[in-house]
């Protein structure tokens, strides 16, 4: 049997929701789910209304991305995750592509490379972030967050096994998970470019800066004893 995979979607606000949808919606792989998670949205719902057959569709009281997130995890029936946020779009292979690659060599954690594009889907750039072995990923880990969470692929287990998104972190989520997760899973690096990552004025990453910025010290402050120590373990990270 093939395995099944979620695709979790959050929206609050956002004019590209419909895009979103689409590309989730019309991948070639057809073994998927795609769950829209409405975080409380006063704009922007009736661009959701034509794919209503086509996805489950949650609405709940703003809370941020996290809490949409892990909303849309507690309905998931899939074997694997995926992560599109609502402003940016997977390329319609991407499933398709990313999963065989994983389940050739045998990954349970991977992410890729992704297109930078503009408010108008124009190409700007090609972002192809490896950084090379299992020390060198985890030296840059521990400065800053490399990995864009829309292009990870992650088994589902991870959260029954190690729990969910940390609310306690708005903006900065995807990164604590992946330096939580680090340490117990081999991550794998898929050269295609996955997703096209939006560039635009009203993106949380511009709006949201200094936040963003002392939210990654307190992930960094919480996870950088762990992952020292770890290094010092001789021969795990070779």
């Amino acid at each position: 049997m093939e395995p099944k995979v979620s695709i979790v979607i959050p929206f609050y606000n956002c004019a590209y929701i419909d895009q979103a949808i689409y590309s989730a919606v019309h991948q070639t792989y057809p073994h998927i789910e795609v769950i829209v998670v409405d975080d409380g949205s006063t704009q922007y719902v009736e661009r959701v209304q034509p794919f209503m057959d086509r996805i489950t569709y949650i609405r709940k009281e703003n809370g941020g991305t996290a809490t949409a997130l892990n909303e849309g995890i507690k309905r998931a029936t899939g074997d694997y995750f995926v992560w599109l946020s609502s402003d940016d779009v997977m390329l319609l292979d991407r499933v398709e592509k990313q999963l065989g690659f994983m389940l050739k060599v045998k990954a349970l954690f991977c992410h890729g490379a992704y297109h930078y594009v503009n408010a108008d889907n124009e190409w700007m750039d090609t972002i192809r972030p490896e950084v090379g072995s299992r020390l060198e990923v985890l030296q840059v880990l521990l400065e800053g967050c490399p990995i864009n969470g829309c292009t990870v692929m992650l088994e589902m287990d991870a959260f029954r096994k190690f729990g969910m998104f940390d609310t306690d972190f708005r903006y900065t989520h995807d990164y604590e998970m992946w330096l939580r997760l680090f340490p117990v899973y081999e991550l794998f690096y898929f050269n295609d470019p996955l997703v096209s990552y939006r560039v635009h004025e009203k993106m949380g990453t511009k709006r949201h800066f200094d936040e963003l910025k002392a939210e990654m010290e307190r992930v960094q402050a919480k996870y950088r004893p762990t992952l020292l120590n770890l290094l010092q373990v001789g021969g795990y990270w070779q």
